[in-house]
């Protein structure tokens, strides 16, 4: 996939990027190691597409998808980062203003599990405090090769104060209830700062991705 530009220059975006009409934009990223299938994540979420001939990620890359969550419409905009320790630099200056992560590792995959409490050390050291995050463990439908046993993940996630899925890009399992838990955890944390409790600061790039006043004012009632 095409490296994308550095934060504050102009990148090319899809088509439907350019489109105002929604009540809330949320900036997700998708991180974890190399090879957890980050990217087959995201093209079954936005085109619902699938190929296992994808290349490891080089440097960032990003998909517009609008939904309707209780009649709000939110787009979101999704960042598919590379897992690959030389691109970290890169793919953490992208976690500012970040609303959301979709922290992922492979259930055939020990090495992706045990890496998990870095990233979240990765998030917690670049991203605003109340960025929301759901763990994923992806490739169920590989369970027979399973590595990591869902109570341990499921362990991990309490721990971390994490949401929690196991997933299947490639056969269309729970990916859009991954989405879908994170943006109404992400919506109940903005109606709690407009409450008065901690959430994003009105006018800030952490409050809305690219557009800093998207959302940032507005309590979510989607």
């Amino acid at each position: 996939m095409a490296l994308a530009r550095e934060p504050g220059q102009q990148s090319q975006e899809p088509r439907d990027a350019a489109d105002q009409n929604f009540d809330y934009m949320f900036k997700l990223l998708i991180i974890g190691n190399s090879s957890v299938g980050k990217t087959s994540f995201l093209f079954r979420y936005a085109d619902d597409s699938f190929t296992s001939a994808f290349v490891s990620t080089v440097g960032i890359d990003f998909k517009v998808k609008t939904i309707y969550r209780k009649d709000k419409k939110v787009k979101l905009q999704i960042w598919d980062t590379a897992g690959q320790e030389r691109y970290r630099t890169i793919t953490t200056a992208y976690y500012r203003g970040a609303m959301g992560f979709l922290l992922m590792y492979d259930i055939t995959s020990q090495d992706s599990f045990g890496a998990v409490q870095d990233w979240a050390t990765q998030i917690k050291t670049y991203s605003w405090d109340n960025a929301q995050v759901v763990l994923v463990g992806n490739k169920l439908d590989l369970d027979d090769d399973r590595q990591v046993p869902t109570e341990d993940a499921q362990r991990l996630a309490t721990e971390l104060g994490f949401l929690f899925f196991e997933a299947s890009a490639k056969d269309n399992i729970h990916v859009k209830q991954v989405f879908d838990g994170l943006v109404d955890v992400i919506c109940e944390r903005m109606n709690d700062g407009v409450n008065g409790d901690a959430g994003p600061s009105p006018g800030t790039t952490s409050a809305a991705g690219l557009n800093p006043d998207v959302g940032a004012q507005k309590g979510c009632a989607c």
